[in-house]
């Protein structure tokens, strides 16, 4: 992948239904260009497929957090079971660094967030845990 391969991706994750001859206007490159390099994206696998984004309902704002925990290693593996639990943690990575895993949870108030990361932070083998609000998302391309 080069750079207008990336560049397509980023076209397409935002608007996936954009013709091609849009696509191609917006990069300044040919129609077929960008037919050819997405058909090869598509063949290769790069592109695994197209899906659709629902709307969150408007009267149904959510708070969004960010939480880090640091574990004693030879519990991961059950940690992360647990974890699984808890309908309002949405995305939990493994990390490097200070903490071992990084969880983003979200709820309709910030009252079931304080709820949610005590009860993280009660978890056996959980050492610690460091919390930050999320104000807004400046680049989203799920």
């Amino acid at each position: 992948m080069d750079q207008l391969d990336r560049r397509i991706i980023a076209a397409l994750q935002h608007n996936a239904r954009e013709s091609t001859t849009k696509i191609a206007a917006k990069l300044g490159v040919a129609r077929t260009t960008v037919h050819e390099r997405i058909a090869r994206m598509e063949e290769s696998g790069v592109i695994a497929g197209y899906t659709v984004v629902l709307r969150e309902p408007q009267d149904e704002s959510r708070v969004q957090v960010c939480v880090m925990l640091e574990v004693q290693q030879k519990e991961t593996n059950r940690i992360i079971k647990r974890l699984e639990a808890y309908p309002e943690v949405k995305l939990c990575l493994s990390i490097n660094g200070e903490y071992d895993l990084l969880l983003s949870a979200e709820a309709p108030r910030i009252e079931d967030l304080d709820v949610l990361v005590d009860e993280l932070a009660e978890i056996p083998g959980v050492i610690r845990t460091n919390t930050s609000v999320v104000f807004g998302r400046r680049i989203d391309r799920k």
